[in-house]
């Protein structure tokens, strides 16, 4: 070889690697810059995300701060035995100390790094030390057996008031209105400011009430959970998994967001910052294949919201629910499995029919990794849910399932070198846990002085008496105007928050209509959550426009409509429970799951105007008749609904024949 040949040689080399450089950089740099959209969106659409930004020595602090209340919530499930009071106020009392080091009084101030004003710290230590009064003059307090002093009121008052002021901050100020009215109406009732106070602050049915007792016991353990598992990459896992399901489907990517946020949706706990998490990948993919921007995050809203009823955790609510109604664990997990699968079957069949609609293909097959290859590599991540829906299925307290199942995660992230889990990240996982509990925690603690004021009031029994009356005690007219209060009441309210609310407020009113208590339940619990995507507060349905680039209005009426099972499957289980399956037998259960699955190919088409061919617009409401009927379990109404679906489904054939002829 020449030196003339060795040289044009180099040359080249030294080209390729430049290129390969630079496209490595600008990879790195678009991943950097979706991480940095994915945060603007959170903070725009997610209170929660909305918080400080510091660097250097002070970023040690807040992380310390964070991981010590991590560790002390761990201590205090599994170690302490202190009065339940005590750990209830101390809990919420650093909780506000910490609320106030992370959150600005308004989002702006969100972006300046290092900073913290003066009256931040005032709040801060202020909120803090009122909740510690009651936990250092406890005896004190009990020995006055409700007769408090000036002091006590005093403190009573400004510690509600700096609750209610980072409550604005961090959850947002519909629930703040909620709560104000409630304490009008107390005073209204002619209670006592005295009485209104020691009520709300000093006894366990007020801020310190049950919610925050869940709160601080298994929702907490249940949230660091959750921070743990993602560090093992099950997030990833997830999106994979749903990849190799349904990729190369019609319309795959839109198929495998609804998979991969039904699965992702029933641990964030969160409908908005799982739109966020799984949308910055799957929407852009849906996108791609050709699915319109307000369809692709529509799907995506409509799906992570669905994971908030996916059992057998459902965001956490399962646990919750179980607390509040005496109803077993395992009854609850059984109770949600026929409506979760119809929501997302529905869903499903909706992404089916618009692919259909608009002639789009699936992914490559290359392209997909394979299920059981995906499986017998990382398929030991499932094993943390596995153990955490085994204890609790077997008697364990929600405290300790969720403190094996994070010894578990903790475990198995060991198994592989790129899932394990190093010091830094161990600390991360206890830092993001408390980070994700300060939302909640505000929510419950504010939802608390609501179950409060009912109890001081007897308000539920009116609120259920005066609805009665107003819908002239007609059954399905109630439901309507409780489904329309619960839509009102879970505005931007976390899920374990937002059922809270709905059991203390909406649920009694429907028990009363002579519904079983856990249908009930499930009935206010869905309709709260389904605020997320009906507008005009869809927050799941705004964000996923926000990484879509869509019109936010008309991508929260597309979820709407793309969820619709949300909205008719509540009215089927009040009016007839056998779909919640608690006492029916296997055959009963598999006979509603198959008619079922019919009404919501029925309702699908319909919504989408497609089945074999377009579908007129006679044609599409016999369809939606046809499903609704056949949903609605019974011999006669599955008759009627097959009937009408079959016409339907017949005459498409013979259209098709007639034009291939």
């Amino acid at each position: 070889m020449s030196e003339k040949e060795g040289k044009k040689i180099k040359e080249k080399v030294k080209e390729q690697q430049e290129k390969f450089e630079k496209r490595s950089d600008t990879t790195e740099h678009i991943i950097h810059e979706d991480e940095e959209r994915m945060k603007e969106v959170l903070a725009e659409f997610d209170r929660e995300s909305n918080t400080r930004h510091f660097s250097g020595i002070p970023s040690y602090l807040v992380k310390y701060m964070l991981v010590a209340f991590s560790i002390f919530s761990l201590w205090m499930n599994v170690f302490s035995s202190l009065p339940e009071q005590i750990r209830r106020a101390s809990f919420v009392g650093i909780v506000i100390f910490m609320a106030y080091m992370l959150y600005p009084i308004k989002k702006g101030m969100a972006k300046r790094v290092n900073y913290v004003p003066w009256y931040d710290f005032v709040l801060g230590i202020v909120g803090a030390g009122c909740f510690f009064y009651y936990v250092v003059f406890f005896k004190e307090i009990v020995a006055r057996a409700g007769r408090s002093t000036t002091l006590d009121i005093v403190i009573g008052i400004v510690g509600i008031l700096i609750l209610m002021e980072i409550c604005r901050r961090v959850v947002g100020i519909p629930i703040l209105v909620v709560v104000i009215c409630f304490i009008i109406y107390a005073f209204a009732a002619d209670f006592s400011l005295k009485r209104i106070i020691s009520h709300l602050f000093y006894t366990t049915e007020g801020v310190i009430g049950t919610p925050l007792g869940v709160c601080s016991t298994f929702i907490v353990l249940f949230i660091l959970f959750g921070a743990f598992l993602d560090k093992t990459g099950v997030g990833r896992f997830f999106i994979e998994i749903a990849n190799s399901i349904a990729g190369s489907a019609t319309g795959g990517p839109a198929k495998v967001a609804v998979i991969a946020s039904a699965l992702q949706g029933m641990i964030s706990g969160s409908s908005v910052a799982n739109t966020v998490g799984s949308g910055s990948f799957t929407i852009p993919m849906m996108k791609k294949t050709g699915y319109p921007p307000e369809f692709a995050a529509a799907v995506e809203a409509a799906a992570s919201t669905g994971g908030q009823i996916m059992p057998p955790i459902m965001g956490a609510a399962a646990f919750l629910m179980a607390e509040m109604t005496g109803v077993p664990y395992s009854n609850i997990v059984i109770a949600a499995i026929l409506p979760a699968a119809l929501y997302f079957t529905g869903i499903f069949l909706m992404v089916h029919f618009e692919a259909k609609k608009l002639g789009l293909v699936g992914l490559n097959k290359d392209d997909i990794p394979g299920f059981f290859t995906l499986m017998f590599s990382r398929g030991y991540l499932l094993l943390p849910l596995v153990v955490l829906v085994y204890c609790m299925m077997n008697g364990y307290t929600s405290s300790m399932s969720a403190v094996y199942a994070i010894i578990t995660s903790i475990i198995v992230s060991m198994f592989r070198k790129d899932t394990r889990m190093s010091v830094s990240s161990f600390f991360e996982a206890l830092e993001n846990g408390a980070r994700n509990t300060i939302g909640v925690a505000v929510a419950c603690s504010i939802a608390g002085i609501i179950v409060g004021t009912v109890t001081l009031t007897g308000l539920g029994i009116k609120l259920a008496s005066g609805l009665l009356a107003l819908s002239g005690g007609v059954t399905i007219i109630a439901l309507f105007f409780t489904m329309i209060a619960c839509i009102i009441l879970g505005m931007g309210v976390p899920t374990t928050a937002n059922y809270v609310i709905m059991a203390t407020i909406t649920a009694p009113i429907v028990i009363k209509l002579g519904i079983p208590m856990l249908a009930a339940h499930m009935f206010v619990f869905y309709f709260g959550i389904v605020a997320d995507i009906t507008p005009p507060v869809a927050l799941a349905a705004y964000a996923g426009s926000a990484i879509a680039h869509s019109n936010p209005l008309k991508t929260g009426i597309t979820a709407t409509r793309i969820a619709i099972t949300a909205f008719i499957i509540p009215y089927v289980f009040a009016f007839n429970p056998d779909l919640l399956l608690v006492d029916g037998s296997f055959t009963q259960a598999l006979f509603i799951l198959i008619t079922a699955f019919i009404g919501m190919l029925g309702i699908s088409t319909g919504m989408e105007g497609f089945m074999l061919g377009r579908l007129k617009l006679y044609e599409r409401l016999i369809c939606i008749a046809g499903g609704i009927t056949l949903i609605i379990p019974g011999a006669v109404t599955d008759v009627i609904g097959i009937a009408l679906i079959a016409v339907i489904f017949i005459k498409q054939k013979l259209q098709l024949k007639n034009v291939s002829a």
